[in-house]
């Protein structure tokens, strides 16, 4: 059960991350458009900021659910390496707390709702993006409160298969 639960995380991890690097990828593109209707043909378009701003949301909510699963979100980490070396049992014990307090610092259950609330809100909007606007929000937060319940109950996932970013650096 837990080699199924772990796989369909992954294939959810794989998408949240192609969702987040398109959104990064249309950013970059749409911004020299506005840059380029607005001072050079002196005529703004008024498409591209709505447009950059629902890409941004897009990116942080599901960009932070990808950072928190591959390990690299901010999170109480500090409380794990505070505490001196012991036990693998002790330090994995730990290590459960560490993830408790992030589900409590985040507030995963919270998120979700507040999300869904600012999508209903905006939900009589006329313009289409007015709508959809909030909807990240809720989404992303419901796909974190899932790998924060993965890493809870069946621990963290395995180091092979991810990218390592600090390579990169």
């Amino acid at each position: 059960m837990a080699h199924a639960i772990r796989r369909l995380m992954d294939a959810l991890y794989a998408l949240c991350a192609a969702i987040a690097g398109t959104a990064l990828v249309l950013i970059s593109a749409i911004m020299p458009w506005a840059v380029y209707t607005r001072y050079v043909l002196n005529r703004a378009a008024s498409w591209p900021e709505p447009t950059a701003v629902l890409l941004m949301i897009v990116l942080t909510f599901f960009g932070a659910a990808v950072c928190y699963r591959a390990g690299l979100h901010m999170r109480m980490s500090f409380f794990v390496s505070a505490v001196a070396a012991a036990p693998a049992a002790r330090d994995r014990a730990r290590r459960r707390v560490a993830d408790g307090l992030d589900r409590a610092v985040h507030d995963q259950l919270g998120r979700p709702a507040g999300g869904s609330d600012l999508a209903k809100l905006h939900r009589g909007f006329s313009i289409a993006l007015g709508r959809v606007t909030y909807l990240p929000i809720p989404l992303g937060g419901a796909v974190l409160l899932l790998f924060v319940i993965e890493r809870v109950t069946i621990g963290a996932p395995a180091e092979a298969g991810r990218v390592d970013i600090a390579a990169f650096d």
